[in-house]
């Protein structure tokens, strides 16, 4: 993967993001989209908070607030780029916490040479695959199958050490337009070290660009060095960096 910029600038690319891993309820607020999707994953339960939400700032942090509450769920919104610091602030000022960044890596899409190791792909995740994914080390939530899959053009990359295991390595890949999303990348603890992680990567890059991708993006938190390492020795820059703050509880 070579070292080419993005053609897409910080508010585009989340925009484009956010339409492959989406909430089960969306809406917008001029141009920021509030997105629920049941408690699963910062991604799809926050306000996503690009352009202007056409309300001075303080009112739109109520209408957010008021919008999850009205959900049941805790308010949350992603403000990404330097584009959002003045919404930050906003948020800051009413007593939103704030987590640490989110990297936001891309590069373009260069297929490499077929996996080392046979990884299996489906439309469809199954109840090993996301048996192997465990959100932040937790057990999936049942909303977890909803918005993993709510998205056109969307494939899930496992690898078995026999096809009736459970997997041991699993992916999750999206196109949209001609960009691919990788995400929940993830290999078992006693199958680390083995290529595997490497291995899912290449199925679903090798499949992105067969279904049109000619750019590839993905998250990883700042505190993950190990990935970070990986990555960038793997061609990828950092593209921009986001966060989340909640609403007090």
């Amino acid at each position: 993967m070579g070292q080419s910029r993005s053609p897409l600038g910080v508010a585009d690319l989340e925009r484009l993001a956010a339409r492959g891993w989406r909430g089960t309820d969306e809406e917008p607020l001029g141009g920021w989209l509030l997105r629920a999707g049941g408690g699963f994953t910062g991604r799809a339960n926050t306000a996503l908070v690009t352009g202007d939400p056409g309300l001075p700032l303080p009112e739109a942090v109520g209408t957010v607030a008021a919008w999850y509450r009205d959900r049941g769920s805790r308010p949350g919104a992603a403000l990404p780029g330097v584009q959002a610091r003045p919404a930050d602030a906003a948020f800051a000022a009413a007593g939103w916490t704030r987590d640490d960044d989110v990297l936001v890596l891309t590069a373009p899409l260069v297929p490499g040479p077929d996996p080392a190791v046979p990884v299996e792909l489906s439309p469809a995740p199954d109840d090993g695959w996301l048996a192997a994914y465990r959100h932040l080390g937790h057990a999936l939530p049942d909303t977890a199958r909803a918005v993993l899959v709510n998205a056109p053009d969307v494939v899930f990359a496992s690898v078995r050490p026999r096809p009736d295991a459970a997997p041991v390595a699993v992916a999750r890949g999206v196109v949209t337009d001609d960009w691919l999303g990788v995400s929940a990348v993830t290999v078992a603890e006693d199958a680390r070290r083995r290529g595997l992680a490497t291995a899912v990567m290449a199925a679903v890059t090798r499949w992105g660009a067969g279904h049109g991708a000619r750019w590839i993006y993905l998250q990883v938190t700042a505190s993950n060095a190990a990935a970070r390492a990986l990555y960038r020795q793997s061609g990828y820059v950092e593209h921009h960096r986001y966060h989340y703050r909640w609403a007090p509880d």
